[in-house]
Protein backbone atom coordinates (compact mmCIF):
# COMPACT_ATOMS: atom_id res chain seq x y z
CA UNK A 1 0.00 0.00 0.00
CA UNK A 2 1.42 3.64 -1.13
CA UNK A 3 2.09 5.93 2.31
CA UNK A 4 1.88 9.48 1.84
CA UNK A 5 4.17 11.51 4.41
CA UNK A 6 5.14 14.53 4.80
CA UNK A 7 7.50 17.12 7.37
CA UNK A 8 4.82 19.76 8.38
CA UNK A 9 6.83 21.39 11.22
CA UNK A 10 10.81 21.66 12.06
CA UNK A 11 12.48 23.92 14.99
CA UNK A 12 15.74 23.10 16.23
CA UNK A 13 16.84 25.40 18.80
CA UNK A 14 19.87 24.92 21.27
CA UNK A 15 20.32 21.95 20.12
CA UNK A 16 17.03 20.16 20.30
CA UNK A 17 14.76 19.45 17.71
CA UNK A 18 11.30 18.71 17.22
CA UNK A 19 9.69 17.27 13.86
CA UNK A 20 6.13 16.75 13.26
CA UNK A 21 5.18 14.32 10.20
CA UNK A 22 2.22 13.36 8.77
CA UNK A 23 1.73 10.05 7.61
CA UNK A 24 -1.77 8.97 6.08
CA UNK A 25 -3.81 11.12 8.45
CA UNK A 26 -1.49 10.26 11.54
CA UNK A 27 0.63 13.00 12.38
CA UNK A 28 3.24 12.66 14.62
CA UNK A 29 6.20 14.46 17.17
CA UNK A 30 9.87 13.32 17.10
CA UNK A 31 12.42 14.64 18.99
CA UNK A 32 15.47 14.38 17.15
CA UNK A 33 15.26 10.44 16.55
CA UNK A 34 13.24 7.90 14.67
CA UNK A 35 11.15 7.30 17.75
CA UNK A 36 7.38 8.43 17.59
CA UNK A 37 6.61 10.64 21.10
CA UNK A 38 2.93 11.03 20.24
CA UNK A 39 0.80 10.60 17.43
CA UNK A 40 -2.55 11.99 16.47
CA UNK A 41 -5.11 10.99 14.28
CA UNK A 42 -6.16 14.95 12.20
CA UNK A 43 -9.46 13.63 11.84
CA UNK A 44 -10.07 12.49 15.50
CA UNK A 45 -7.64 14.99 17.37
CA UNK A 46 -8.75 14.45 20.84
CA UNK A 47 -8.80 10.53 20.36
CA UNK A 48 -6.09 8.37 21.80
CA UNK A 49 -3.89 7.03 18.57
CA UNK A 50 -1.33 4.99 20.17
CA UNK A 51 -1.91 1.95 22.64
CA UNK A 52 0.64 3.21 24.92
CA UNK A 53 -1.65 6.26 25.46
CA UNK A 54 -4.53 4.08 26.15
CA UNK A 55 -2.57 2.38 28.72
CA UNK A 56 -1.91 5.34 30.71
CA UNK A 57 -5.45 6.07 31.32
CA UNK A 58 -5.47 2.39 33.26
CA UNK A 59 -5.43 4.52 36.42
CA UNK A 60 -9.29 5.45 35.97
CA UNK A 61 -9.91 1.30 36.60
CA UNK A 62 -8.15 1.91 40.31
CA UNK A 63 -9.89 5.16 41.24
CA UNK A 64 -13.13 6.77 40.82
CA UNK A 65 -12.06 9.66 42.91
CA UNK A 66 -8.99 11.61 40.78
CA UNK A 67 -9.07 15.28 41.14
CA UNK A 68 -5.84 16.23 40.22
CA UNK A 69 -3.50 14.58 37.77
CA UNK A 70 0.34 15.77 37.64
CA UNK A 71 2.37 14.97 34.41
CA UNK A 72 5.79 15.37 33.43
CA UNK A 73 6.47 15.70 29.91
CA UNK A 74 4.46 16.78 27.78
CA UNK A 75 4.94 15.40 23.93
CA UNK A 76 1.86 16.00 21.81
CA UNK A 77 0.10 16.36 24.86
CA UNK A 78 -1.96 13.44 24.03
CA UNK A 79 -3.19 12.44 27.55
CA UNK A 80 -3.18 15.83 28.95
CA UNK A 81 -5.84 16.93 26.05
CA UNK A 82 -8.16 13.58 26.69
CA UNK A 83 -8.20 14.17 30.01
CA UNK A 84 -9.31 17.54 29.48
CA UNK A 85 -12.11 17.19 26.78
CA UNK A 86 -13.05 13.72 28.34
CA UNK A 87 -12.51 13.97 32.31
CA UNK A 88 -13.99 17.42 33.10
CA UNK A 89 -13.87 16.85 36.70
CA UNK A 90 -10.30 16.95 36.87
CA UNK A 91 -7.85 19.68 36.92
CA UNK A 92 -3.81 19.02 35.38
CA UNK A 93 -1.04 20.65 35.92
CA UNK A 94 2.09 19.37 33.13
CA UNK A 95 5.76 20.36 33.73
CA UNK A 96 7.90 20.59 30.34
CA UNK A 97 11.24 21.89 30.09
CA UNK A 98 11.52 22.14 26.54
CA UNK A 99 9.64 25.47 25.37
CA UNK A 100 9.24 23.79 22.03
CA UNK A 101 7.84 21.14 22.59
CA UNK A 102 5.02 22.93 24.62
CA UNK A 103 4.64 25.35 21.48
CA UNK A 104 4.55 22.36 19.07
CA UNK A 105 1.89 20.89 20.98
CA UNK A 106 -0.37 23.58 20.91
CA UNK A 107 0.38 24.64 17.02
CA UNK A 108 0.26 21.14 15.34
CA UNK A 109 -1.74 18.98 17.79
CA UNK A 110 -4.74 20.78 19.55
CA UNK A 111 -3.76 21.05 22.77
CA UNK A 112 -5.27 24.08 24.53
CA UNK A 113 -4.16 27.28 26.56
CA UNK A 114 -4.27 26.83 29.70
CA UNK A 115 -7.78 27.61 31.88
CA UNK A 116 -9.09 26.00 35.58
CA UNK A 117 -8.74 22.76 34.62
CA UNK A 118 -5.13 22.66 32.90
CA UNK A 119 -1.89 24.46 33.24
CA UNK A 120 1.53 23.89 31.31
CA UNK A 121 4.47 25.28 33.01
CA UNK A 122 7.35 25.53 31.29
CA UNK A 123 10.31 24.38 33.70
CA UNK A 124 12.01 21.28 35.68
CA UNK A 125 9.96 18.24 36.10
CA UNK A 126 12.30 17.06 38.72
CA UNK A 127 12.65 20.29 41.03
CA UNK A 128 9.20 20.57 40.68
CA UNK A 129 8.05 17.10 42.10
CA UNK A 130 10.41 18.03 45.34
CA UNK A 131 8.84 21.46 45.54
CA UNK A 132 5.30 19.85 45.28
CA UNK A 133 4.97 17.09 47.94
CA UNK A 134 1.82 15.67 49.08
CA UNK A 135 0.28 17.08 45.77
CA UNK A 136 -0.99 14.94 42.91
CA UNK A 137 -4.03 12.05 43.32
CA UNK A 138 -2.41 10.57 39.82
CA UNK A 139 1.51 11.01 38.68
CA UNK A 140 2.12 10.42 34.71
CA UNK A 141 6.12 10.36 33.86
CA UNK A 142 6.56 10.34 30.40
CA UNK A 143 9.69 12.40 29.89
CA UNK A 144 12.15 10.98 26.59
CA UNK A 145 14.24 13.04 24.57
CA UNK A 146 15.99 11.70 21.69
CA UNK A 147 18.33 9.24 23.39
CA UNK A 148 15.46 8.04 25.47
CA UNK A 149 14.55 8.41 29.11
CA UNK A 150 16.58 10.69 30.45
CA UNK A 151 18.93 9.04 33.59
CA UNK A 152 17.81 11.56 36.23
CA UNK A 153 14.00 10.01 35.65
CA UNK A 154 14.95 6.91 36.31
CA UNK A 155 16.89 6.81 39.80
CA UNK A 156 15.62 5.75 43.03
CA UNK A 157 15.80 9.18 44.44
CA UNK A 158 13.69 9.99 41.67
CA UNK A 159 11.39 7.71 42.01
CA UNK A 160 11.17 7.86 46.32
CA UNK A 161 10.40 11.77 45.02
CA UNK A 162 7.24 10.27 43.28
CA UNK A 163 6.12 8.54 45.78
CA UNK A 164 5.89 11.38 47.78
CA UNK A 165 4.42 13.46 45.44
CA UNK A 166 1.25 11.89 45.84
CA UNK A 167 -1.51 12.17 47.97
CA UNK A 168 -3.04 9.21 50.13
CA UNK A 169 -4.28 6.80 47.48
CA UNK A 170 -2.53 8.53 45.13
CA UNK A 171 -1.21 6.34 41.94
CA UNK A 172 2.16 7.06 40.25
CA UNK A 173 2.64 5.99 36.63
CA UNK A 174 5.42 6.04 33.79
CA UNK A 175 5.96 4.63 30.82
CA UNK A 176 8.75 2.58 29.92
CA UNK A 177 10.28 0.65 27.02
CA UNK A 178 9.95 -3.07 27.93
CA UNK A 179 12.97 -3.28 25.33
CA UNK A 180 15.73 -1.03 27.62
CA UNK A 181 18.19 -3.36 28.79
CA UNK A 182 17.60 -1.89 32.31
CA UNK A 183 13.86 -2.28 32.52
CA UNK A 184 14.29 -4.69 35.44
CA UNK A 185 16.48 -1.85 37.52
CA UNK A 186 13.50 0.50 36.54
CA UNK A 187 11.07 -1.67 37.90
CA UNK A 188 13.32 -3.18 41.06
CA UNK A 189 13.57 0.58 42.11
CA UNK A 190 9.84 1.72 41.47
CA UNK A 191 9.27 -1.74 43.79
CA UNK A 192 11.06 -0.33 46.39
CA UNK A 193 9.61 3.05 46.44
CA UNK A 194 6.21 1.79 46.59
CA UNK A 195 6.94 -1.19 48.73
CA UNK A 196 6.14 -3.66 46.06
CA UNK A 197 2.62 -2.42 45.28
CA UNK A 198 3.79 -2.19 41.46
CA UNK A 199 1.34 -3.87 38.79
CA UNK A 200 2.91 -3.71 34.83
CA UNK A 201 0.46 -3.23 32.18
CA UNK A 202 2.64 -4.26 28.47
CA UNK A 203 0.62 -2.08 25.56
CA UNK A 204 2.76 -3.79 22.67
CA UNK A 205 5.26 -6.15 21.90
CA UNK A 206 8.51 -5.38 23.22
CA UNK A 207 7.15 -1.86 23.54
CA UNK A 208 5.70 0.38 25.87
CA UNK A 209 4.90 -0.74 29.37
CA UNK A 210 2.78 1.01 31.16
CA UNK A 211 3.91 0.70 35.70
CA UNK A 212 1.74 1.44 38.08
CA UNK A 213 3.29 2.21 41.42
CA UNK A 214 -0.04 2.61 44.37
CA UNK A 215 0.64 5.18 47.42
CA UNK A 216 -1.81 2.55 49.20
CA UNK A 217 -3.34 -0.68 47.79
CA UNK A 218 -6.35 0.04 45.32
CA UNK A 219 -9.37 -2.81 45.51
CA UNK A 220 -7.43 -5.36 43.75
CA UNK A 221 -10.22 -8.00 43.51
CA UNK A 222 -10.94 -8.64 39.82
CA UNK A 223 -14.20 -9.20 39.46
CA UNK A 224 -14.70 -5.45 41.03
CA UNK A 225 -11.99 -4.71 38.13
CA UNK A 226 -13.81 -6.42 35.12
CA UNK A 227 -17.15 -4.53 36.05
CA UNK A 228 -15.78 -1.46 36.27
CA UNK A 229 -13.36 -1.93 32.90
CA UNK A 230 -16.89 -3.21 31.33
CA UNK A 231 -18.12 0.42 32.69
CA UNK A 232 -15.70 2.38 31.57
CA UNK A 233 -15.62 1.26 28.28
CA UNK A 234 -19.09 2.55 27.94
CA UNK A 235 -18.03 5.90 28.46
CA UNK A 236 -14.41 6.11 27.18
CA UNK A 237 -13.11 4.55 23.48
CA UNK A 238 -10.34 2.75 25.77
CA UNK A 239 -10.09 -1.30 25.78
CA UNK A 240 -10.00 -1.45 29.63
CA UNK A 241 -11.32 -5.23 29.24
CA UNK A 242 -8.27 -5.83 27.38
CA UNK A 243 -5.95 -4.42 29.61
CA UNK A 244 -7.11 -5.90 32.76
CA UNK A 245 -7.02 -9.15 30.44
CA UNK A 246 -3.21 -8.58 30.32
CA UNK A 247 -2.97 -7.07 33.83
CA UNK A 248 -3.66 -10.71 34.74
CA UNK A 249 -1.47 -12.30 32.29
CA UNK A 250 1.75 -10.17 33.51
CA UNK A 251 0.87 -9.84 37.57
CA UNK A 252 0.97 -12.10 40.59
CA UNK A 253 -2.80 -12.98 40.94
CA UNK A 254 -5.11 -15.84 42.32
CA UNK A 255 -7.58 -15.44 40.32
CA UNK A 256 -9.64 -13.30 42.38
CA UNK A 257 -7.42 -10.19 43.00
CA UNK A 258 -3.83 -9.42 42.49
CA UNK A 259 -0.97 -9.78 45.38
CA UNK A 260 1.72 -7.76 46.06
CA UNK A 261 4.64 -9.35 47.89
Amino acid sequence: MLRFSHKIHKSVSDGNIVEVIEIDGVRSLYLGSITIQSSMRVSAPFALELAYSRGMMGFLLFSSSVKHVMTIGLGGGSVPKYIHEFCPETSQTIVEINPQVISTARSHFYVPENDEKLNIIEGDGIAYLASNRTSADVLMIDAFDASGIPPDFCSQDFFDSCEMALKNNGIFMINLWGSDKNFDIYLRRIEQSFENRVLILPTGRPGNIVVFGFKELPDLRIIYLRERAKMLEHKHKIEFVSFLEKLCEHNPHNNKQFFMD
